[in-house]
């Protein structure tokens, strides 16, 4: 409308709004959060006494790996829960889930839109790992890597974390993993059948050269002391990889 005339229906007819001078771009602070850096988590440094390498004071990104039953989860978030240091836990499944209208189940078959939600939860995964990093929060990661299929393999992390993650097999035998999902309920529970296949899958870890837990007669406690151990271990000596 012609200047001092009201708009109709009584809209805005004061002085235009002053735009606050640009601020400078910057790709590293939103706010006083840390952004990752574009390269990928570099392999820990190791203490000048590598023989005391202590896991409860390092900043460090670990991938546990198992199958259905294992108790990655449990393990995971009690090893987060009681580090003197921030630390973050960070689950596959958990992310994957987020999709809720359109959710790909793999339970209802891996296909082609199955796995590309994977690969999408894997690299939000790896981001959110990087950025608490960033900003000195460790983090645990869980998911149920296979040895025999590269394209949920170990090389996506490798590739979305960087080659300071550090992965760690949580491998009990069948009996504890088939009485594990027995008490699971909802779409986290898998047959008896699907749950010994990819347990057996999962003995191809051994041989790989990364560390492997058997935590058969561990409760997540005593697991987690195991835990503690190997990572201290895997930053003196990274497993190769």
């Amino acid at each position: 409308p012609p200047h001092g005339q009201g708009a109709p229906g009584g809209g805005w007819n004061g002085p235009a709004p002053q735009q606050a001078p640009p601020t400078p771009h910057s790709t590293d602070i939103t706010g006083h959060i840390q952004l990752p850096p574009g390269a990928p988590v570099a392999l820990p440094s190791p203490p000048a006494d590598t023989a005391t390498a202590d896991a409860a004071h390092a900043a460090v990104a670990v991938l546990l790996i198992g199958p259905a039953g294992a108790g990655k989860t449990s393990v995971a978030r009690h090893w987060a829960d009681t580090r003197r240091v921030p630390t973050a836990h960070i689950s596959l499944d958990d992310v994957r889930e987020w999709v809720r209208s359109g959710f790909a189940d793999p339970q209802s078959g891996w296909n082609d839109h199955s796995e590309a939600q994977y690969r999408l939860a894997r690299r939000t995964c790896g981001f959110a790992a990087r950025n608490f990093l960033a900003n000195g929060i460790s983090c645990i990661l869980d998911d149920a890597v296979f040895p025999d299929r590269p394209v949920v393999g170990l090389g996506g992390w490798k590739r979305h974390v960087g080659p300071g993650l550090l992965p760690i097999v949580l491998l009990p035998g069948l009996e504890i993993v088939l009485e594990r999902n027995a008490r699971r309920t909802g779409n986290r529970r898998l047959s008896d059948e699907e749950v010994a296949r990819i347990h057996g899958r999962m003995a191809g870890w051994y041989g790989s050269g990364l560390p492997i837990i058997d935590n058969s007669a561990h409760d997540v406690a005593t697991t987690v002391r195991v835990l503690d151990d190997v990572v201290a271990r895997s930053i003196a000596s990274p497993p190769n990889w």
